[in-house]
């Protein structure tokens, strides 16, 4: 994926799920192979989850097992084993508002004409028996946690986009706190489906053509669907059992503007807190941040306060700023955390992937460091911007480690 942005490829294309003729929106960043088989291989697991759910299982799975969470647990006698799976704990970043869950009542309604008492008469033999099972927002951390045996604590996150960056947040703080000695963090979501393109496309969010972070012709955002995984242990942990990191959880922020729905104050102030709180918690200081890996919907109002919010954290001195969204498409609650991934995987290449769809950038944003072309790092840590619905802003500090 690194190799891609770095190179100025793009995902986004159009929509293959339905016919999108004479759609205001017809373009998204859309998984087009997707075989089911090849992320879950149980079979029977395929009836009681969703389109997300295998992507969120895959990655979580694909998680643990670069870390070796499994195979060192195996290798345990059984009072030790169980002890490792008591301590080994789940954090899930959730999309919760797909309106797909809802497409197997629509043909009924149509039929029933709005009378309820002919919709509930044949509503059992209409909509499938799995539903309810099929559509639980915790459908990936039950299942990642069965299958890996991660026993200990846990917790389904659904706030929009930030999502996946709180669940990070969620399982570093777990680690910190003695609750879990290691813990995956999970993001996963497929925002792709008509009655989502149609709203956030009247809300005035999403872009005809192409996602431009920061660039004055943004017109808004463009979806993307998947899911990313980290995870995480304690150094007392990892040493033990001969593990090695690859990256570090320095810390994190989130807090919310509490003006609405959709509603952002002009000035970023949400996302300077949530910037100022992450150093905080990291330890660090504005100077030690190599890397800044902006939020960048392509919305007008976000990225112009976005903009403001990093200049007034860090000023002249601010390090280079990238955004991923232009490539990779807004996956929501996933976007927070496969982009921490895809800035450990840049700050380890000794990069900061320019953003290819930039051509001018607006006056509204003047002064933020941004480029289309690709520039060295100068170090090894990295900050993570992540905005959802309601004022929600997050922050994640990370490390690379390792050559």
């Amino acid at each position: 994926m690194l190799a891609a942005i770095v190179a100025g490829r793009s995902a986004i294309g159009a929509i293959g799920g339905w016919d999108t003729r004479d759609w205001p929106v017809t373009i998204a960043a859309e998984i087009t192979d997707f075989n089911a088989r090849e992320l879950v291989d149980d079979r029977k697991l395929h009836k009681f989850i969703r389109r997300t759910d295998f992507f969120g299982i895959y990655a979580g799975d694909r998680a643990a097992a670069e870390a070796g969470f499994d195979a060192h647990r195996v290798s345990l006698d059984s009072a030790a084993a169980a002890a490792f799976a008591d301590r080994s704990g789940c954090y899930v970043g959730s999309g919760g508002g797909a309106f797909e869950n809802q497409y197997d009542y629509l043909p009924l309604l149509a039929e029933a004409h709005g009378e309820l008492p002919a919709f509930g008469a044949k509503l059992a033999e209409t909509v499938n028996p799995m539903w309810l099972l099929r559509t639980l927002p915790n459908n990936v951390l039950c299942h990642v946690g069965i299958r890996n045996r991660l026993k200990g604590s846990n917790a389904c996150i659904t706030n929009h986009s930030v999502g996946g960056s709180l669940a990070v947040i969620e399982a570093a703080e777990a680690l910190a706190q003695g609750e879990a000695d290691r813990a995956l963090a999970i993001g996963h979501e497929t925002p792709i489906e008509p009655q989502n393109v149609l709203y956030y496309d009247r809300c005035g969010l999403l872009a005809a053509d192409a996602l431009r972070p920061f660039d004055q012709a943004r017109s808004g955002s463009v979806f993307g669907e998947g899911a990313g995984a980290l995870a995480l242990e304690t150094p007392a942990s990892l040493a033990s059992r001969g593990g090695v990191a690859r990256g570090e959880v320095l810390g994190g922020g989130h807090v919310c503007e509490a003006k609405g729905l959709l509603a952002i104050r002009d000035d970023g102030d949400g996302t300077a807190r949530a910037i100022e709180l992450a150093l905080a918690d990291a330890g660090l200081d504005r100077a030690d941040v190599a890397m800044i890996v902006a939020h960048g919907n392509g919305t007008p109002q976000s990225d112009a306060s976005e903009a403001r919010a990093i200049l007034r954290v860090f000023g002249t001195t601010c390090p280079p700023v990238t955004a991923f969204k232009w490539a990779i498409g807004h996956l929501i609650a996933a976007a927070g955390i496969v982009e921490a991934t895809i800035a450990l995987a840049a700050l380890r290449a000794k990069v900061v992937p320019g953003i290819a769809t930039l051509t001018e950038l607006d006056p509204a944003c003047a002064g933020l460091p941004v480029s289309r072309e690709t520039r060295t790092v100068a170090g090894d840590v990295a900050l993570v911007l992540c905005r959802g619905f309601a004022g929600t802003d997050a922050a994640l500090v990370v490390r690379a480690l390792g050559p």
